[in-house]
């Protein structure tokens, strides 16, 4: 049975691809929010990150503050690295067990996982195929523009802060091209999707 990894740049889509998906009866496993997990008081990461910042890092309720936290971590690319290797195999191991779960519970449709960061955290081996989604940066430009707000050079900025397209593609089993209309997307992903359960049988 398949665990399918869904990944992209900023204003790919992939969260639409995600939501589509979902439509379709796939489990979706969202990895920002199982990330937020890892990070509460009685997550695995809690007591590891705060031995590693200090408890300054804390909000007046003893959760972590990421308000805190960010500004550290996003002037100093060791900082970075340390927390990553603190809760990127977390996240993982969370991951793994909730796939486990799911399929343990009866769960027979394919499981899909979104994960910005899947390839830059080494969580291939979660997954049986990568689905990346890919838009032109003109593209990606325009949606942050009208859904975040976002000025060009600011999104650019974030481009350039990435994992390139061109190297998220050698980890890649199928490559998703969204920059059509959102109703050519959802044709592409029903397509994909009705393939990848004659693959899952």
């Amino acid at each position: 049975m398949l665990t399918i990894g869904v990944t992209g740049g900023i204003g790919s889509g992939k969260s639409t691809v995600t939501k589509f998906l979902d439509e379709l009866g796939a489990p979706i496993i969202d990895a920002d929010k199982v990330g937020h997990g890892i990070y509460a008081p009685d997550g695995p990461a809690y007591g590891d990150v705060i031995a590693a910042f200090g408890p300054g890092i804390l909000a007046s309720d003893g959760t972590i503050d990421r308000k805190k936290l960010g500004p550290i971590v996003f002037a100093d690319a060791n900082a970075l690295k340390w927390l990553n290797s603190i809760v990127h195999p977390k996240m993982f191991a969370r991951m793994r067990e909730m796939i486990e779960q799911l399929r343990a519970g009866g769960e027979r449709n394919p499981i899909v996982v979104e994960a910005a960061i899947l390839i830059e955290a080494n969580w291939q081996a979660l997954f049986d195929e990568i689905w990346l989604v890919m838009a032109s940066k003109e593209r990606v430009v325009e949606r942050i523009a009208r859904d975040r707000g976002l000025k060009p050079e600011q999104t650019e900025a974030r481009i350039r802060a990435q994992l390139p397209d061109a190297e998220r593609k050698k980890h890649s089993s199928i490559v998703i091209s969204n920059n059509g209309t959102i109703d050519e997307l959802r044709e592409k992903i029903a397509h994909l999707w009705r393939a990848a359960l004659v693959r899952n049988s």
